[in-house]
């Protein structure tokens, strides 16, 4: 990294130090960082971070799994083919070394009020579904479909149990989410690739009559894109 960036780098970054990594799914590594500078920030589940990978000069997004207040951030990246800087660096970064980070953002967020929780995603949204449902108690009403490439991608989710395991090629996203019909009267959290995050909303407010401010959609991915952030 160029001498002359890291004063304007420290000014919109914080730092911290990788010190855990390890598999938790088949294409997926959970990192953990820690950092003096990530003490005391302000993390809601759903969030993500912004983390400078690829030399340190190229962005990309990730989903908080879970968060330490004392100053620890923990990030699990997902593996996958033509991957770009991203994936590369989950795949090879390692015990010790530096990263550089932005503060938690986003919108798309639990709302732990809601009298019933259901999650529909793929698994770049399972990170995000992870962090939301660590946060809900056990007497929670919770329901759900999550589409993965194989058994091996399914990343383990607290409450897992109540929630419908798709696999790609035995069939949609969409047809799960008809066959599951949740009743309206409660929070979807709807996350994954574009056109089928799309689609969903559509089922749950055309078809089931879901309220549209009921349905908060994040695509973290479409084909042929290097990202939608």
């Amino acid at each position: 990294m160029p001498a002359l960036l890291s004063p304007v780098l420290d000014l919109l970054t914080l730092q911290g130090t990788i010190t855990e990594a390890e598999p938790v799914a088949d294409r997926m590594r959970r990192l953990r960082i820690e950092g003096e500078a990530l003490t005391g920030l302000a993390v809601r589940p759903g969030q993500q971070v912004r983390v400078l990978v690829g030399g340190g000069l190229t962005l990309r997004t990730y989903s908080i799994r879970s968060y330490d207040p004392t100053g620890a951030v923990e990030l699990c990246v997902l593996d996958h083919p033509g991957a770009g800087p991203g994936a590369r660096w989950g795949r090879g970064v390692e015990v010790g070394e530096r990263v550089r980070l932005r503060r938690p953002e986003g919108t798309f967020v639990l709302r732990p009020d809601a009298p019933h929780h259901v999650f529909v995603g793929d698994e770049t949204a399972s990170v995000a579904f992870a962090a939301m449902l660590d946060a809900l108690p056990e007497g929670a009403r919770i329901s759900g479909c999550v589409e993965t490439e194989s058994e091996g991608d399914r990343l383990p989710l607290p409450h897992g149990d109540r929630l419908n395991w798709v696999l790609r090629h035995d069939g949609s996203l969409v047809d799960a989410v008809r066959e599951l019909a949740p009743a309206p009267g409660g929070v979807a959290y709807v996350a994954g690739e574009a056109r089928a995050v799309q689609r969903v909303r559509q089922v749950l407010v055309r078809e089931a009559g879901w309220d549209r401010r009921a349905v908060l959609t994040k695509p973290f991915w479409a084909p042929g894109k290097k990202g939608l952030e």
